[in-house]
């Protein structure tokens, strides 16, 4: 072989290793960097940010959730996921298969919307004449997406499966039993789950704690005999609040719209939503085959207290004068709590911390009152964390309160809800030829 040949083919092999070099390194960038995540996520925004709209605009109520099931299948599909419809109500569940063996993590978002007359100020405002996305569902239905596509660009370097659980009628607190009674994953085990929900918390503040994250909720019935005078009730029912009632001392826990304060909000250790008993304003009271009927909700942060309120309920009445008027008290609605898995809460937090530059992460020392949510029906089964995601700007005017007139959400929560939580699931596999972290 010539010099000036051997001299040609070594600057083509430099040129070439150097390529595959840089080839290398720029796979390992992408396969690792949060930088490739955000990018992923900026990329898809406006794309998430139409499909939230759409959804928006065409809200339907628990158990008639076809238009938004299809919308989401259709979307699945089009990434690749492997799509399973039919096994409760017009739930849709997508699977995404990574490239390597690994364990299963489960992501789940919520369909349904609220019926009622909600005052939307959205320029997509609802088209459907009662029916309001007042909870925000359509802004976690746009996340699950966003967080499919950014994982399923990169699963070929996945260790393991992520199985995304979109379900209806969570409002009516029976999509998640349905689905598990119906054996969604009888055959495909999720080894954790994890969903988010967003509130009036500052945009791109996540926000999550070990354990409970809302009160217990108690439906409460007490049955009388129908001999009890308009002023006998009201004086019944403010023995039976001023019995059960607790809350720290100057705390007002049923302000709910103080959830986001600094000083008193749940990210406080000096919360105002710990450690406390409320019931509703008001009993629902009424006639039943001559039987008078109190009945009310109760939210209790304390596990322990709960088996003991009835009878201190009891206790009450016979103090009252009505002990022989009695004829049961008992709990009418016992609904699971969310319950967060200590280790995968602190696990988030710290893997939270460190990927998210988008906002803040912070941990709760307060649990919500009033509402609930029925993915503590998936943590009965499967281990799993469930967050608050801010959805609030208040330069905007924007108040993401849920289930209240005028509910907004600021749509960069979309933005940081799919970069903080793609980048949490990749933890949660591991990814390329590093070593699964936990």
């Amino acid at each position: 072989m010539k010099p000036r040949t051997m001299k040609r083919l070594l600057i083509i092999f430099s040129s070439v290793c150097g390529l595959l070099l840089v080839g290398c390194q720029y796979n390992q960038s992408q396969r690792t960097s949060p930088d490739a995540v955000d990018l992923q996520t900026d990329g898809l925004f406006e794309k998430l940010v139409a499909v939230r709209r759409d959804i928006h605009q065409h809200p339907e109520l628990a158990g008639e959730e076809s238009r938004t099931s299809a919308t989401i299948s259709a979307h699945l599909r089009e990434m690749g996921l492997e799509v399973q419809t039919g096994q409760f109500g017009h739930s849709v569940i997508g699977i995404l298969r990574g490239g390597h063996p690994g364990k299963t993590v489960a992501w789940r978002a919520d369909l349904d919307a609220l019926p009622g007359e909600f005052r939307d100020p959205a320029l997509f405002r609802s088209q459907n004449p009662g029916v309001h996305h007042a909870c925000g569902h359509d802004i976690h239905i746009a996340i699950a997406l966003g967080i499919a596509e950014v994982l399923a660009k990169q699963r070929q370097f996945l260790h393991g499966t992520v199985v995304f659980v979109f379900q209806s009628e969570e409002e009516t607190f029976k999509g998640a039993k349905g689905l598990i009674d119906r054996g969604v994953f009888s055959s495909l085990i999720p080894d954790e789950i994890y969903g988010v929900h967003v509130t009036a918390l500052p945009v791109g503040q996540i926000v999550v704690k070990p354990n409970e994250m809302f009160a217990y909720q108690r439906r409460v019935s007490i049955r009388l005999k129908n001999a009890l005078s308009k002023a006998d009730i009201v004086q019944l029912t403010k023995n039976v609040n001023s019995e059960l009632f607790r809350s720290r001392a100057g705390a007002k826990p049923w302000e709910i719209q103080n959830i986001a304060d600094p000083v008193i909000g749940v990210t406080s250790p000096n919360t105002a939503f710990q450690d406390y008993l409320i019931m509703d304003a008001t009993f629902d009271t009424r006639t039943e085959n001559d039987e008078l009927v109190l009945e009310f909700y109760l939210y209790e942060t304390n596990a322990s207290k709960l088996e003991g309120i009835i009878s201190s309920i009891e206790r009450v009445i016979d103090a009252s004068g009505h002990k022989r008027k009695l004829i049961s008290v008992s709990y009418v609605q016992k609904n699971l709590t969310v319950f967060n898995d200590a280790s995968l809460t602190r696990f988030a937090l710290r893997t939270l911390e460190r990927s998210n530059r988008v906002g803040t992460v912070k941990p709760a020392f307060g649990q919500a009152p009033f509402f609930n949510d029925d993915f503590a029906y998936f943590q009965q089964k499967i281990p799993g964390v469930y967050f608050f995601l801010g959805g609030s700007n208040a330069e905007k005017g924007l108040i993401a309160m849920n289930h209240a007139p005028d509910f907004q959400v600021d749509e960069e929560s979309i933005r940081v809800g799919v970069r903080s939580f793609s980048s949490l699931i990749i933890a949660r596999l591991g990814i390329a030829d590093h070593a699964e972290r936990d």
